[in-house]
């Protein structure tokens, strides 16, 4: 599929809907490179008749922390429908980031209210997500429905880690989000990893201590308290 260089923001979604292809879905998710917290994957079908509202609208990661929260309702506000995943860190050691990166994100369009007939994820091709897609690299800056999709996922996980500092200021999770930074290593070298982290990462792996000297969990405790859990999804 061509897309003019000038098309702008919504040219891949307005392209695919002139061939009778629409709604179309972004798909995009939060956290993969952190060690700690979960990963959130959000799905975003856009309403085209209120795209107006949606200015602001860039790769999440461009956008001020404040800024962010504003376009969040934007998006909420122009969506058709959005569906997030959020996959917490002890089935992300069970099956790895990437297998559970492609799990939420059919989980994600599969929680849809509005049942899309072509899918543009960020980066890499996902099989099975129920509809025709595509891979768009650098997405979530080409791409409106992938760059709500990322402003959805960074806003959903942003208010978990916040939620987790109240949990476990040791950390200051509010802070860096569970990103791997000096004060966040410090932290995880003074206090241990507590269940919130990924264990399988080779830097949270290497700090674990014994059983009974830190708050952590061992991984075959964390693997059996996630097929209880599952995976919490909100539409």
């Amino acid at each position: 599929m061509a897309i003019r260089s000038d098309a702008g923001l919504f040219g891949y979604e307005r392209a695919l809907v002139r061939r009778g292809l629409g709604p179309v879905a972004g798909v995009d998710e939060a956290g993969r490179g952190a060690c700690a917290g979960p990963m959130v994957v959000a799905a975003v079908v856009l309403d085209h008749r209120r795209l107006g509202l949606l200015r602001r609208l860039t790769d999440s990661k461009l956008l001020t922390e404040r800024v962010r929260e504003e376009v969040h309702a934007d998006v909420l506000a122009a969506a058709a429908a959005v569906s997030t995943v959020v996959i917490p860190a002890a089935e992300i050691d069970q099956t790895g980031v990437h297998v559970a990166n492609i799990m939420g994100m059919r989980r994600a369009v599969a929680g849809l209210d509005v049942w899309p007939r072509y899918v543009l994820t960020d980066g890499f091709a996902v099989a099975g997500l129920g509809a025709e897609s595509l891979a768009v690299i650098k997405g979530d800056l080409m791409v409106g429905c992938i760059a709500a999709a990322s402003v959805v996922a960074k806003v959903t996980r942003d208010r978990i880690m916040r939620s987790l500092h109240e949990r476990y200021p040791e950390y200051d999770f509010a802070q860096h989000k569970g990103y791997v930074t000096a004060a966040h290593t410090a932290a995880m070298t003074r206090y241990g990893p507590c269940e919130q982290h990924r264990l399988s990462y080779v830097n949270v792996a290497a700090l674990a201590a014994p059983a009974g000297e830190t708050r952590s969990l061992r991984l075959e405790d964390r693997v059996a308290m996630t097929s209880l859990r599952g995976v919490t999804e909100t539409a």
